[in-house]
């Protein structure tokens, strides 16, 4: 595996934005002792807040990454390469609570510069991001197509804004 260079946040935007929508991203979290968790999300943008870098994440309070994010108050997002949809899959259906993701499929977890939650050395690209805002979507201000789309069952996202400390590819 080529090892990784630090960055422009920028520079590898829009291959982790269209590789988002299909199969996915790998937003990892890790929990108190250290152990690492990594969750499917498809959606999420970079950008701009605050004169900051910011990567936004959704994350839904029942999902076992909400607790972990909410205990280190940081994540990277790791864009997988081509031969890595399984593991995206898994990830995306399967709960930490469960299985040990990393293990199950393989995935060795480098340790973040700036961080607690590690990256993932098979994936191409990562960002490392610290948690500096979030907000619980609101029912009440979301528009009525979007809750009966994405939110039916109830289970309304937390949207996580992570400051871009670091990006490697």
């Amino acid at each position: 595996m080529p090892k990784k260079s630090e960055i422009h946040y920028t520079e590898r935007m829009k291959e982790t934005i269209e590789l988002m929508a299909n199969p996915g991203l790998l937003l990892v979290s890790v929990d108190s002792a250290g152990k690492p968790n990594a969750m499917t999300i498809g959606w999420g943008t970079i950008g701009i807040i605050w004169g900051k870098p910011i990567f936004t994440v959704l994350v839904r309070p029942s999902r076992y990454t909400y607790g972990l994010m909410e205990e280190t108050g940081d994540f990277t997002v790791n864009v997988p390469n081509a031969d890595m949809r399984d593991t995206v899959m898994f990830c995306g259906t399967k709960s930490g609570r469960d299985y040990d993701k990393f293990k199950e499929n393989s995935l060795i977890a480098v340790p973040s510069k700036e961080i607690k939650s590690p990256g993932i050395e098979q994936c191409p690209i990562h960002y490392e991001c610290k948690v500096v805002h979030k907000n619980d979507v609101l029912k009440e201000k979301l528009d009525g197509k979007i809750i009966s789309s994405a939110y039916s069952g109830g289970d309304f996202h937390t949207i996580y804004y992570g400051e871009i400390l670091a990006a490697y590819a």
